[in-house]
């Protein structure tokens, strides 16, 4: 009899270990690999300033990366996530720069925000039915267009001084920025480990239909996810505006293929029902390390658009493999 994987990872725990891990050990290695030849071709890659650089812009992209996986992990998707930033980032400075209003309540109004614009995703996607690829699509172009209405495309960058000064402070050559990044990721793995709203959320990925049936609330775990996706938008948004020291109108235009392929990248399926919290952030860093280094060695920025393009078009092969893999491993369960 042919023993199936699952029980040959009883027999051998180190082994089934491996396997579990596989996706994130090939990724680690991939960035390991890229560390080594940007260091080999351009020294600058690893000074101190750079690496304060690459942290900062690690903290931004891990975050919204995150903001892509808590919904694909409904097996639906957010378009938004750049324009629902912008606005946040747009609303807080407005609040600070013309309305006088102290800053910690401008980030919070700016969060509340991005959640009230994810909860208008979600609650058009439930409510009629329609694809989030099509929602999102025409809810990222209705939130941007009215931001720039509203705002006069108009950069506030007349903001209190403690924006820029967390922006430029560092810790080593760490920003902490990287420290609210972290946080965030640990409470992701909170939510989706040991929480019964992150289990829903994963079971209305993973089948809808046989969720429904088992009293999981799909309606209300798929409004709730486009809720944390619209937060941790607008919280990788304020996390840009302390880098930047201004709000501006272009915040957020270019976060599509990366809010993708981190989470992709990572493990996370994009039919939904299964996320990875660390392979999210090895995600963004393998995007980060690449922008970073291209950036370092003068290649210019059509580059990038060609390694980001290439790099997705592989993490959409490898989903279906794992989807394959996954299925066959459920099916080796069975037997």
């Amino acid at each position: 009899m042919t023993l199936s994987a699952t029980s040959e990872d009883r027999r051998n725990p180190l082994a089934g270990l491996l396997a579990e891990n596989s996706n994130l050990i090939g990724l680690a290695a991939i960035i390991i690999l890229f560390w080594i030849g940007f260091t080999s071709y351009a020294p600058g890659f690893v000074s101190s300033f750079n690496l304060f650089a690459l942290s900062r812009s690690l903290a931004i992209d891990i975050v919204v990366g995150f903001s892509t996986m808590v919904v694909l992990a409904t097996g639906g998707m957010n378009l938004a996530i750049g324009s629902i930033g912008v606005c946040a980032v747009m609303f807080a400075g407005w609040l600070m720069q013309e309305v006088g209003i102290p800053l910690p309540i401008a980030l919070v109004a700016g969060l509340a925000l991005g959640a009230l614009l994810g909860f208008l995703n979600g609650f058009a996607i439930v409510r009629s039915g329609v694809n989030a690829f099509i929602i999102t699509l025409a809810s990222a172009s209705l939130f941007l267009g009215a931001m720039l209405i509203l705002s006069k495309a108009v950069t506030f960058n007349t903001l209190p001084p403690e924006v820029a000064a967390f922006g430029r402070m560092k810790w080593g050559f760490v920003s902490p920025l990287m420290v609210i990044a972290l946080a965030i990721g640990a409470a992701m793995v909170v939510l989706f480990r040991f929480t019964a709203l992150g289990r829903e959320i994963l079971a209305a990925g993973a089948n809808a239909r046989a969720a429904e049936l088992s009293g999981v609330p799909v309606g209300r775990a798929i409004i709730v996810a486009h809720m944390l996706s619209g937060l941790l938008a607008a919280a990788a948004g304020l996390m840009l505006l302390f880098r930047l020291g201004a709000a501006m109108p272009s915040i957020g235009q270019d976060w599509l293929l990366p809010s993708f392929l981190a989470p992709v990248l990572g493990g996370t399926l994009l039919s939904g029902g299964y996320v990875s919290v660390i392979g999210t952030i090895l995600g963004a860093l393998l995007v980060t390390t690449i922008r970073s280094g291209l950036l370092v060695m003068q290649i210019g920025n059509f580059w990038l658009q060609l390694f980001l393009g290439l790099i997705l078009l592989l993490a959409v092969m490898l989903d279906r493999y794992r989807s394959v893999h996954a299925e066959r491993r459920s099916l080796g369960r069975r037997a």
